[in-house]
């Protein structure tokens, strides 16, 4: 089986949160990366971007209506996602240090993985 085809059956397989947790997963590894200079600066603005528009994808599906998320929950995670565009340039454009980013990626991650072993089983 080839690895697209794998990845593929693995997207299929997951619940939305298990996505979540998985894409924060990968940008926070690179975000790690980052800090830990192994990357070139090309690469360091990929791993940005990378996170950028993951958070702007959650931004996104807060701003919908049927997001089933309780509204002050939905008002943070737009709110977060205002903050990381606005650090990430930080990070490009002056050297700031890139921790906060993980940390926040970190926090959302226990937090998916919190809800998942709360959830129910279906």
């Amino acid at each position: 089986m080839s690895i697209k085809a794998y990845q593929r059956a693995a997207t299929q397989a997951e619940n939305p949160r298990e996505l979540e947790y998985r894409a924060f997963g990968q940008v926070t590894a690179g975000l790690v990366r980052i800090k830990d200079a192994e990357l070139p600066p090309a690469s360091v603005a990929e791993v940005l971007d990378a996170n950028r528009k993951l958070w702007n994808l959650l931004s996104a599906d807060c701003s919908a209506s049927e997001n089933a998320l309780p509204m002050s929950l939905r008002a943070q995670i737009i709110s977060l996602a205002l903050w990381v565009a606005r650090y990430s340039s930080a990070v490009m454009r002056e050297g700031a240090d890139v921790e906060p980013l993980i940390d926040i990626n970190r926090t959302m991650m226990e937090g998916l993985a919190a809800r998942e072993t709360a959830a129910p089983a279906l």
